[in-house]
C-alpha cells in the first residue's frame, strides 16, 4: 500500500508515473479559478492543484488524506492496490463546478520594491504630524499623541532587545464622536509607514464557541492585509473600531458573550502571545490551515464613540455640588468639551474592565467638529471632497466653483445631522445630482458656481457658457 502520495511512484509502472506527472504539471489554464473537488477551496488559497481526468482537480492536502484513508483500510491479502484511479474518476460526472459558480482569476499586480522600515528611516513625530496635517483637519492633540505613540512603538520593535531595559508596548485607546476622524487618522498613519493595517469592528466579536467572529479573526484580517506574510503581519497595526460596544452589559442575567467575555478574550492579544490564526477564514475549523502569529510587536489601536460617557464624566465632576450659594450648577460643563476630561474610572463605570484598560496605556480624545472645521475639511485636505468633484467636472472641461455661502450652508446642514464629516458627502451628493446629470448634455457650459441658496433649495446654480465673461 502507498503510505504517502509523494512516494506513490514506488508501486507504479513507468506509464503510471508519466500519468502522475501529467496530473501535476497540466498547465491547462482558461483564466478561471480551479477548486478542489473534495474541500471546495480555490487554487489561490491551497496552492497548485493536481489535475485529474474529467476536469477534476484535487488539492495536495485532500489527496494525502485519501491515501491515508486507503492505508488504514483492511484489504486482507491484497498487497497492492490494483485499482486504476483514472478509471474510477472517469465514472464521475463532468464539470463538477457549475459555470455560474466559477470565479475569474485576479490579475496579479506588479509589486514594487518597498523600502523596509528600519530604525534609521522611521519618520520622527513632527514629520508624521506634518504629513497628517495635509489630510486631517484639527484634532491637534490627538495627532500628536498618535504620532508619538507610533514612533515609540516602532523604535521598540526595531531596536536591539538584548539590552536589560525592555520597553513595553504602547497600545492606544481613541475616544471621540462619530465622524471626528478616528479611522481616517489610523489609515493615514499606516499608509505613511507602509505597514499592513487591519480594520475590524468589535460588534461582530463574540466569545469562542458562540455565533459570530472569534477574537482571532482580528489577526486573520491582518495576515490577509500582509499577503499571508507572517513576519510582515507581526509588525502591523490593528484598529478595532466600535470598542465601546463590548462594554459590560448592565443588569443582565444571561452570559455576556459579546461584552465582558470579548474584552477578556482580547487581553492576550493586546499583551502579546503566540496565537493560532485561521488563514483565509474568520473562524477555526478542520478544513482551514492555521498559522501562529506572535502579537508582541503588533500595535493595537482601539476606537469608539462611547455615547452617554459625557453624562458619567459630568456626574463625577459635579459630585461635590451642594445646596446653597456655593453649589456648582449641573449645566456648568454643558458648553465645554467634557470628553477631554475622561478618566479610567469613568470608563470602568461605563463597562470596560480594568484589565482591558490597563493594556491600553495611551488614551486620548478627539473633539467634536464645529462649523469652521467642517468648512476647512471641505476644501483644505489633499483629497478634499470639493477637490474630488472639481476634478470630476474638469474631465468634462467644466470649471466647478463653490462660493463661501455654499460652504457655510453645507457645514450647517452637516451639523444638524450630527454624524461629523461623514454627513458632508451625503449632502453634496444630494444637490450635485442634477448638475452631474445635466452638465454633460451641453458642451457649451464652461463653468458652474454653487451658491448657498442652491444648497438650501431656494435658487439655482450660476452657469456660465464658454466664451462669455
Amino acid at each position: 500500500m502507498y503510505k504517502d502520495y509523494d512516494d506513490v511512484d514506488e508501486g507504479m509502472s513507468h506509464g503510471d508515473e508519466r500519468d502522475l506527472d501529467d496530473m501535476l504539471n497540466n498547465e491547462d489554464d482558461d483564466g478561471y479559478e480551479k477548486y478542489c473537488y473534495m474541500c471546495r477551496r480555490p487554487e489561490s488559497q491551497v496552492g497548485k492543484l493536481i489535475n485529474m481526468p474529467n476536469n477534476i482537480s484535487v488539492c495536495r492536502s485532500c489527496m494525502q488524506k485519501t491515501f491515508d484513508s486507503f492505508s488504514s483500510m483492511n484489504l486482507g491479502s491484497m498487497g497492492k492496490m490494483d485499482i486504476d484511479l483514472s478509471q474510477l474518476l472517469s465514472m464521475l460526472p463532468k464539470d463538477m463546478m457549475p459555470r455560474s459558480q466559477r470565479v475569474k482569476k485576479k490579475k496579479k499586480a506588479e509589486k514594487k520594491e518597498e523600502e523596509k522600515l528600519t530604525l534609521k528611516n522611521i519618520p520622527a513625530p513632527h514629520k508624521l504630524k506634518a504629513q497628517l496635517d495635509a489630510y486631517v483637519i484639527g484634532q491637534e492633540r490627538a495627532k500628536k499623541a498618535v504620532c508619538v505613540a507610533v514612533y515609540n512603538h516602532y523604535k521598540r520593535v526595531l531596536s536591539d532587545e538584548a539590552d536589560e531595559v525592555e520597553i513595553e508596548k504602547s497600545n492606544m485607546l481613541m475616544l471621540g464622536p462619530t465622524g471626528s476622524g478616528k479611522t481616517y487618522i489610523v489609515k493615514t498613519i499606516a499608509k505613511m509607514l507602509n505597514v499592513p493595517l487591519a480594520i475590524t469592528d468589535a460588534t461582530t466579536l463574540t466569545e469562542a464557541g458562540y455565533i459570530g467572529d472569534d477574537v482571532e479573526s482580528v489577526l486573520s484580517k491582518l495576515l490577509a492585509a500582509a499577503d499571508n506574510d507572517v513576519e510582515r503581519a507581526e509588525h502591523g497595526i490593528v484598529f478595532i473600531d466600535e470598542i465601546d460596544k463590548i462594554a459590560k452589559k448592565k443588569e443582565t442575567r444571561s452570559r455576556d458573550v459579546s461584552g465582558e467575555s470579548v474584552q477578556q478574550g482580547l487581553l492576550k492579544l493586546l499583551e502579546g502571545a503566540e496565537i493560532e490564526v485561521p488563514v483565509g477564514a474568520g473562524s477555526k475549523n478542520a478544513m482551514v490551515p492555521l498559522e501562529t502569529i506572535n502579537t508582541k510587536n503588533i500595535l493595537f489601536i482601539c476606537g469608539g464613540a462611547f455615547p452617554d460617557l459625557e453624562d458619567i464624566i459630568k456626574r463625577r465632576l459635579t459630585k461635590t455640588s451642594a445646596i446653597g450659594f456655593k453649589a456648582e450648577l449641573k449645566d456648568k460643563y454643558d458648553d465645554e468639551d467634557v470628553l477631554s476630561k475622561v478618566s479610567v474610572e469613568d470608563l470602568r463605570e461605563y463597562g470596560m474592565i480594568p484589565e482591558f484598560l490597563g493594556r491600553l496605556p495611551v488614551m486620548f480624545t478627539l473633539s467634536k467638529l464645529d462649523e469652521e472645521m467642517l468648512i476647512a475639511i471641505l476644501r483644505e485636505p489633499k483629497n478634499a471632497i470639493l477637490k474630488q468633484y472639481k476634478k470630476l467636472l474638469a474631465l468634462d472641461e467644466v470649471d466647478l466653483q463653490f462660493d463661501d455661502s455654499a460652504l457655510r450652508a453645507i457645514a450647517k446642514k452637516a451639523l444638524e445631522k450630527e454624524t461629523g464629516a461623514r454627513a458632508l458627502r451625503a449632502i453634496i451628493e444630494d444637490f450635485m445630482l442634477d448638475i452631474m446629470y445635466e452638465v454633460p448634455k451641453d458642451d457649451n457650459i464652461g463653468s458652474v458656481i454653487i451658491t448657498g441658496d442652491y444648497v438650501e433649495g431656494k435658487g439655482s446654480p450660476i452657469i456660465k457658457m464658454r466664451g462669455v465673461d
